[in-house]
């Protein structure tokens, strides 16, 4: 990796350049830490173009920095609303030979670790995959033996690594694939991986960029990673969510949902749309919720301003129709509730949770079915 640090203040950021040009770096990157890609094209708020920067004196990193802390980033990922920049990587920018791409996830069509390489780094690989799939190296892997020694230097010698070179990429592909394994990763992605040439003038490899995608499931078994998480780099209320087990993800709309099973959910979404409404959130409430899981997605709902309506969807396989119910009418009690409420249950004890709704003596639109329930949802949202 090239060496550097993380800062938060334009004089921090100075004083790291100071001394990594004194060690014989002679550019210096500026990044933007923010949870997204495609930072160097992105555009402050500001006005400043680029979250990424390379800069030849530390005086010209001070300004950077400052031209970047405190501001917000807005990439194509970030959507139009963008990301507060309160951190910056100062790193030693590398001589760059050549970029490669390196990545270890899951191939789901096999259940098995796969290795994904390709000479085209730097670039998103859904573009290289487009227009030359054949530059893609992909090796799968035993789960049960591990990445063998062979298939590193094979991947290394698919990715046109000669010499010394050799050596060093496979070191490197076995160690990127234990990271992946040990970490219980879904993806370890290093983009670009570079050849470099060092200050003695030899070849060498460094990534120089790179990011890890974790499995929530798994990190209990990770206190380590888990105590790296950064709060100021979510949502709150997708926070207040994880609190209680709910997988929720703001959009744009203003029809609530509030669905059990993400396949539901996508499909609830989609069916919203397709009848000329726009969902205001993902969030699955999982196959077995409670009232008080209920309770806590209608309080995180209702805390989107945007929200004009609320579909509650609900398929009762394990989960009980009429737990559903009575959590939903003690969360419209408690919470007040005064928008258009539409909800369509179906599935486990669903005639009890039907009549819990009925005599509840509030005002709840019945959905008989999840395009009528949809379309009563967007109805009711356009009369507001």
């Amino acid at each position: 990796m090239p060496a550097g640090e993380v800062c938060d203040t334009a004089d921090a950021a100075k004083k790291i350049a100071t001394q990594l040009l004194a060690d014989g770096a002679n550019l210096i990157a500026v990044k933007s830490q923010i949870h997204s890609g495609g930072r160097g094209k992105g555009t402050f708020k500001s006005g400043f173009q680029g979250g990424v920067k390379l800069c030849k004196t530390a005086e010209d990193v001070y300004d950077k920095a400052k031209a970047m802390l405190g501001n917000v980033l807005v990439t194509k990922q970030t959507g139009a609303e963008g990301r507060l920049v309160s951190k910056l990587l100062i790193v030693a920018a590398p001589n760059i030979q050549k970029e490669l791409y390196l990545a270890v996830l899951l191939d789901r069509s096999t259940s098995r670790p796969i290795v994904m390489a390709s000479t085209e780094g730097g670039m998103d690989i859904e573009e290289v995959a487009a227009k030359t799939p054949e530059k893609i190296v992909k090796e799968s892997i035993d789960p049960a033996l591990g990445m063998m020694p062979y298939q590193a230097r094979k991947v290394a010698a698919a990715l046109g690594l000669k010499g010394d070179l050799i050596g060093q990429g496979a070191k490197l592909l076995l160690g990127v694939y234990k990271t992946w394994w040990d970490c219980d990763a879904s993806l370890v992605e290093i983009n670009p991986l570079c050849i470099i040439r060092t200050h003695e003038g030899k070849e060498a490899l460094q990534a120089v960029d790179a990011k890890v995608s974790l499995d929530d499931n798994s990190l209990y078994r990770h206190p380590d990673i888990l105590a790296m998480r950064d709060l100021a780099e979510e949502a709150p209320l997708e926070i207040e969510a994880s609190k209680f087990s709910l997988n929720y993800i703001k959009l744009d709309g203003n029809i609530a949902c509030l669905v059990n099973g993400a396949g539901l959910a996508m499909a609830t979404m989609d069916i919203i749309q397709h009848f000329g409404g726009r969902p205001a959130n993902f969030l699955d409430v999982g196959g077995g919720a409670s009232q008080d899981q209920v309770a806590a997605a209608f309080r995180i709902i209702l805390q989107d301003p945007n929200v004009k309506g609320i579909l509650v969807n609900i398929f009762g396989g394990i989960m009980d129709c009429n737990i559903i119910a009575t959590g939903i009418v003690a969360a419209v009690k408690e919470t007040g509730l005064k928008l258009p409420l539409v909800v369509r249950l179906e599935g486990n004890n669903v005639k009890a949770g039907n009549q819990t709704l009925a005599e509840s003596g509030l005002t709840i639109i019945r959905g008989g079915s999840m395009a009528d329930a949809a379309q009563k949802a967007v109805q009711a949202v356009t009369r507001r």
